[in-house]
């Protein structure tokens, strides 16, 4: 079973200094057809223009990834981690037991653009924790690369629930195949270009969730990059 999110009926919010859309609710954005698929909650795309940000606020219960398309994106927390996420960088934040951090874009000049996708933890509580890694090695070229696990496996980041995610990167007219094993769900995230999964199209921006599928197909329509969440 497939059911596409097209990205022009995510919500959205133009701030001015924001330009947000919402493939799930958030904030001002509440659509009760639309809450959440399976343990993945938030999947946010933002851009960020130059000098601007989220001030500090809390969080709590929720294991936080984050990932820059373009541009830069400045980390400040009350575990004391202070660091800029770069295109190519992962960040993981575990928010646990509670967290504050802040999100500025530290260039004047140049907007960012990112994903930022909350997903629940298996267990409320834990100890704050954060994590950042660059994923630029060639197994994402063609290939699903695992970027996030609860085991760390591959070097990926340790996020604290029984989801993975994969990042691909392919070129016009490749093809990979992804097992969904032991009745698990999926959602594919199309971060630019185009894609079919099953021989469904998806566009840039769009999302699909999976369920009661044993294999995805995902061929390139044109050169493109995605995210796999691989769900119980």
């Amino acid at each position: 079973m497939f059911k596409v999110r097209k990205a022009a009926d995510r919500g959205h919010a133009d701030l001015g200094w924001l330009d947000t859309y919402h493939t799930f609710s958030f904030s001002s954005y509440q659509d009760t057809q639309h809450v959440r698929f399976r343990t993945l909650r938030v999947m946010n795309e933002d851009t960020v223009l130059p000098g601007e940000g989220f001030g500090e606020h809390p969080h709590q219960n929720m294991e936080i990834v984050t990932y820059v398309l373009e541009g830069a994106l400045e980390h400040k927390d009350s575990m004391g981690n202070g660091e800029i996420l770069r295109p190519g960088e992962f960040q993981r934040m575990s928010a646990g037991s509670g967290i504050t951090h802040s999100e500025f874009n530290p260039s004047q000049t140049e907007p960012v653009h990112l994903y930022q996708i909350w997903i629940f933890p298996d267990e409320k509580g834990l100890t704050p924790s954060y994590e950042q890694k660059r994923f630029d090695d060639e197994r994402m070229v063609n290939r699903l690369r695992l970027v996030a696990s609860p085991d760390a496996a591959d070097g990926s980041l340790t996020i604290h629930t029984d989801a993975r995610i994969y990042l691909a990167k392919l070129d016009a007219g490749t093809s990979l195949d992804h097992e969904l094993n032991n009745g698990r769900h999926a959602w594919i995230q199309v971060l630019r270009g185009k894609v079919s999964v099953n021989g469904t199209v998806l566009d840039t921006s769009d999302g699909m969730a999976v369920s009661e599928e044993d294999r995805l197909t995902i061929q390139a329509e044109d050169h493109a990059e995605i995210m796999v969440f691989d769900l119980p």
